[in-house]
């Protein structure tokens, strides 16, 4: 595949600070991590800087009252009612900049589906996007403008048929919100179980409204989910259902915050687990030729370059070596690309509880949908 990682550094220029989860410096090291490695340098891979976002292109969906909110917010306006906007201190807090800021990862997605549709690469990484939380008039879940929304929108406009797979440890909420009651676009979201978890939606039962019944898929896990279960139930899910729908396009949000050390998720993926389920979509994208994939989360700073490295090597056919390069590692330490350790043992008993979770909501769904798949 011809691939594009759509990159600049105004991307990290902000934020919601250093204190925040979502640090800016994820984005950095990344990109530092693959200069290192000379990835920009390959016949079949592009460093593409994102193009400007417009106020229309934030209107494909976003209210227009909410793309004014943030703009006001972004200039520190005083007497703004933040909170009725989703914009909360301890979550997610208005920044100066914001707009422009959180605007440019909507331009990222935006120039990865022009590329892609234009033929000019079949694969595009918007790394620094992947904000799968936001709504049309809120902003949640340390998202201010649901990019992913915002592309698959301009992607319908087109005449395409999207299937949007979401491994991040959160449910896609904002992006199934969006395309509810619609068969043009099949979402499918694997995530630790809304259980006291944010954002306490996902569950098997969510499958769409009137002409999108059933092309809302959603696959919990609980806590201490293993590599192993977790692949074999994507692989029950993902594939059969992704090749049924036939999409023109293949959308996906590669969050990494599903890694035994995240610090927000309880699943127990490693970094080899995680490129498994990176080379199984990109099988599935090969039907198409048009892959649009995101970043999203990933908490622990060590981690997230290394896996979206592997995960861009996989989009533009590159395989780098283990060690980390000395221009990286002298910044940001000595390792290896891939994990050196796994999560501990977890005991025979959750093993079981989780192997039983995940039985019970595939069950669940065949039994609910089996109208509109055939279930392998």
């Amino acid at each position: 595949m011809e691939a594009a990682f759509i990159c600049t550094d105004d991307l990290w220029a902000g934020g919601f600070g250093h204190t925040h989860p979502l640090k800016p410096e994820r984005l950095k090291r990344t990109y530092e991590l693959l200069t290192a490695y000379r990835a920009f340098d390959a016949p079949h891979s592009h460093l593409v800087a994102p193009d400007p976002v417009s106020r229309e292109d934030l209107l494909l969906f976003h209210t227009a009252e909410y793309v004014d909110a943030v703009a006001r917010l972004s200039r520190g306006e005083k007497n703004m009612p933040a909170l009725c906007y989703g914009f909360r201190p301890d979550e997610t807090p208005a920044f100066p900049g914001m707009y422009e800021i959180e605007g440019l990862k909507v331009g990222a997605a935006l120039t990865g589906a022009r590329l892609i549709t234009e033929g000019q690469v079949q694969a595009a990484f918007s790394f620094g996007g992947g904000m799968h939380h936001a709504r049309a008039a809120l902003a949640s879940g340390f998202c201010v403008f649901n990019d992913v929304a915002v592309a698959i929108h301009w992607l319908l406009r087109q005449g395409l048929r999207v299937a949007y797979v979401d491994i991040d440890v959160h449910h896609g909420d904002g992006v199934q919100a969006a395309f509810y009651d619609t068969d043009r676009v099949l979402t499918i979201s694997l995530h630790q179980a809304g259980i006291l978890f944010y954002p306490g939606t996902g569950f098997p039962e969510e499958l769409g409204t009137g002409a999108g019944y059933g092309y809302s898929i959603n696959l919990p896990f609980l806590i201490y989910t293993s590599e192993e279960l977790y692949l074999r139930a994507f692989r029950q899910v993902v594939p059969p259902l992704v090749r049924q729908f036939a999409p023109d396009v293949l959308v996906t949000q590669l969050g990494v915050d599903t890694h035994y050390r995240d610090s927000l998720g309880s699943l127990l993926l490693t970094t080899r687990g995680y490129i498994a389920l990176v080379e199984e979509l990109k099988m599935l994208a090969e039907g198409s030729r048009r892959w649009l994939a995101f970043g999203g989360g990933g908490y622990a700073a060590d981690v997230v370059p290394r896996a979206w490295t592997l995960a861009y090597g996989v989009m533009s056919g590159q395989t780098f070596p283990d060690e980390l390069p000395p221009a990286y590692s002298e910044r940001h330490g000595p390792g290896r690309l891939h994990d050196t350790a796994g999560p501990e043992p977890v005991e025979a008993g959750v093993v079981e509880k989780t192997r039983e979770y995940v039985e019970k909501n595939l069950d669940t769904l065949r039994a609910r949908t089996r109208d509109v798949w055939r279930w392998e």
